[in-house]
């Protein structure tokens, strides 16, 4: 029989299996923070670079990235992560609302659930009882809301992983300028920014028990294709305003 052992990130069974989905929250945010930035401010940064601007107006705009791109990030999830959040709560409040003015109600509906699966009828039953025994509004948040406990939306958690995954990720691009000579910026600025994105994305393969070489493919791809089209539109913009 499987024992759980549950933390906010993972899932242990005695079989030696690991199940990642805790991790979802977090992971996320931290994910999502670094990968776009480096690629947007990689990107801003090439955009720049190939309109022939000086190496100062660059650095600018990879610092004006950083900072821009960080509190963006961390708006973005806060109130996304809060819309989820609310939306939770809500129906955690309705679901407790409904065991007390209806619980025999809401122990057949939970019965019936079992049943769905393809527990017997009685069994079923017996299983409502017992977990609803145990922690009646648990059972419910899980089997009938679909909402884990452990698990929940937590907008400040994903609002300062993002700021903070973002700035440090940030760093790539500006500084793979500082250190590319002149003539190699935009080349040195991509090679790099290009190599963390597909580390990037093997990692959260990885963390996430994905493909790593699928999930280092697509994002790269990704990068790469923003890339050059900032290139592009930065060196044509560059001409028409020289």
């Amino acid at each position: 029989m499987l024992w759980y052992m549950k933390t906010k990130t993972t899932i242990h069974t005695d079989q030696g299996e690991m199940h990642r989905s805790g991790r979802a929250g977090w992971l996320r945010a931290a994910v999502l923070g670094s990968d776009d930035a480096i690629v947007s401010t990689a990107s801003l940064m090439i955009g720049v670079a190939a309109s022939s601007a000086p190496m100062g107006a660059i650095l600018v705009a990879g610092a004006a990235g950083l900072v821009a791109g960080s509190m963006s990030m961390a708006v973005g999830e806060y109130v996304s992560v809060s819309s989820q959040h609310d939306a939770e709560k809500a129906d955690v409040e309705r679901e407790k609302r409904g065991l007390t003015g209806q619980p025999q109600a809401e122990l057949q509906e939970l019965a019936g659930i079992y049943v769905q699966r393809g527990i017997d009828k009685d069994l079923a039953m017996k299983v409502a009882e017992q977990l609803s025994a145990h922690d009646r509004l648990g059972a419910h948040m899980l089997d009938e809301l679909r909402i884990d406990q452990t698990s929940l939306a937590r907008p400040m958690q994903a609002a300062w992983i993002s700021a903070v995954s973002f700035a440090f990720f940030s760093l790539v691009p500006i500084m793979a300028l500082l250190i590319a000579p002149a003539k190699l910026r935009i080349l040195v600025i991509a090679v790099l920014s290009l190599v963390c994105l597909a580390a990037l994305g093997a990692l959260g393969g990885y963390l996430g028990g994905a493909p790593l070489g699928r999930a280092s493919l697509r994002v790269t791809f990704g990068g790469a294709l923003a890339m050059s089209v900032t290139a592009v539109i930065g060196k044509i913009l560059g001409v028409s305003v020289g």
